[in-house]
């Protein structure tokens, strides 16, 4: 596999380059697109030229994110973290976790059998009859 890449090299740097410089070209024009057509009329700001686009494209990338989701579950790693995390806590552990969260929220959120079951939680407002 190695020796593969490593013959094909003189090949696929020059494709990444081109798959890359024709990617960042077709986001620049929809982003030029999009901008010169919705928001001259609808917030009477001027047109914008294809660099400006690439700029604002990259700005936005940097100030949101590059987008950590995706198919592999990047999406909901905390989420998933924090119940391991959870099924690897003694009874005393999680009886003692849940308390703390009832004092902090104060809600009926951290109910033995949300937890244990995984079930949809339910937010009451304290002291409402079940």
């Amino acid at each position: 596999m190695r020796r593969l890449f490593y013959e094909r090299r003189a090949i696929f740097i020059p494709l990444a380059i081109l798959g890359v410089t024709a990617v960042v070209t077709l986001v620049g024009f929809v982003v030029m697109g999009l901008w010169n057509q919705l928001l001259p009329p609808i917030l009477h700001v001027s047109t914008i030229t294809f660099w400006q686009a690439i700029g604002i494209f990259v700005l936005c990338k940097i100030l949101f994110g590059f987008g950590g989701g995706g198919r592999r579950g990047g999406g909901n790693w905390k989420r998933r973290r924090m119940e391991e995390r959870f099924n690897a806590m003694t009874p005393e552990e999680k009886e003692k976790f849940k308390e703390q969260m009832r004092h902090r929220c104060g809600w009926g959120r951290w109910d033995s059998e949300a937890w244990d079951n995984k079930a949809n939680y339910t937010r009451e407002a304290p002291g409402t009859p079940e």
